[in-house]
């Protein structure tokens, strides 16, 4: 028998598959797209991210106003300026050939911890949960400056994300200490992989993100190749958080992380098994958003690699409109909860679980068939 170096699996993104309608359906406005973090219970599956064009202190009070939930950078513009808008500006109206020696020469402003405790408490003034995100080299530290000035979450978030990593450091970050010293919930991110998912959850994580690659701003998976479709990686990952459930009778949400860009991408991904979305450039297109219809990633300043590039997408509407309508588009970027209460009818899901229930299937030209008018 002739041997064989590797095997190669199929794995699927949100354009090859499509939902099957269910035998039963709901009426829309019965069904619930509540899910929790911890005791946090959040009406709406949707997570801005913690980019800096995204999640501003105003933009989280406004999400949150709206049943949604937004993360901010602890590495970003609100802990480096007193006023970031300055900064934000030089970013969004520099040259495109320019932008990410810009972006480097922003975030090279240090980190000042007292604002970043400052911006916390102004957050928690105004009445909303406060989730804030920092990078594992920077966890020990500020993750407890957070809790100390209110923060209700922590997210570690970054590109990849394992609970066992080898470096110089003889105290690296081991995720279960990091928790027992925490008195809040405790996210981690970025993981793509059953076995990964799985021993992330064995360290008593409150909540796991999915996704290396997709966003529209992020460029992994061109310079390290780097990346899994994202139906694949939340149904692998969502498979570990079920036999991690029956395991221990603890459940961890899974948050899928890029590459949302319709209704139909966020349907997807939650019958893919996430119990909520993390989306940016969607919502940068909202009036309220601080990019001014600009996004870049978190990596994307790197000083020696960066991972990401800044992204015009332009200024569409008003956050309400984008979760809620009424929508002025026709390509679903426009009314994200409608379109996924409206799904959850077609196949006669309560709620985000039962979604998971749904069907998927392998649909390469879903998008295309019978669109020849749309696509002229």
């Amino acid at each position: 028998m002739a041997s064989q170096f590797k095997n190669i699996k199929p794995a699927y993104g949100f354009d090859e598959v499509s939902i099957v309608p269910g035998q039963v359906t709901v009426n829309p406005e019965l069904v619930n797209t509540d899910f929790s973090i911890g005791d946090i219970n959040i009406p709406v599956p949707i997570i801005a991210s913690a980019m800096d064009a995204v999640s501003s202190p105003s933009f989280m009070k406004s999400i949150d106003d709206l049943g949604g939930l937004a993360v901010m950078n602890l590495e970003g513009v609100q802990s480096r300026y007193d006023d970031p808008s300055e900064a934000l500006d030089r970013i969004i109206n520099a040259d495109s050939s320019e932008s990410t020696t810009i972006l480097q020469d922003v975030y090279s402003q240090p980190i000042n911890e007292n604002l970043l405790g400052d911006k916390i408490r102004g957050i928690k003034n105004s009445g909303i949960n406060c989730v804030v995100s920092v990078t594992p080299v920077n966890a020990k530290k500020l993750s407890q400056i957070a809790v100390e000035a209110g923060a209700d979450v922590i997210v570690v978030q970054s590109t990849v994300t394992t609970a066992r990593h080898n470096s110089q450091s003889l105290t690296g970050l081991v995720f279960s200490d990091l928790i027992k010293k925490l008195s809040v919930p405790v996210v981690v991110g970025n993981c793509v992989t059953y076995g990964a998912a799985l021993e992330l959850m064995e360290t008593g994580i409150s909540g796991l993100i999915v996704g290396v690659g997709p966003g529209a701003a992020c460029t992994t998976r061109e310079v390290t190749g780097v990346g899994v479709p994202q139906v694949t990686a939340t149904m692998d990952c969502a498979l570990a958080r079920d036999d991690y459930l029956k395991e221990t009778g603890r459940y961890v949400p899974v948050i899928t992380d890029g590459g949302i860009r319709t209704g139909g991408d966020l349907c997807k991904a939650i019958v893919s098994g996430a119990d909520a979305v993390m989306i940016g450039t969607p919502l940068v297109q909202s009036q309220e958003a601080p990019g001014k219809g600009h996004n870049w990633g978190m990596a994307s300043p790197h000083p020696d690699l960066p991972r990401g590039v800044r992204v015009e997408v332009g200024v569409t509407a008003s956050l309400k409109q984008i979760l809620f309508g009424p929508t002025s588009k026709h390509n679903g970027t426009q009314n994200l909860v409608g379109a996924l209460k409206t799904c959850m009818g077609m196949v006669g899901a309560s709620d985000i679980k039962e979604m998971h229930g749904a069907e998927l299937v392998l649909a390469p030209s879903i998008k295309t068939e019978g669109k020849f008018f749309q696509m002229r």
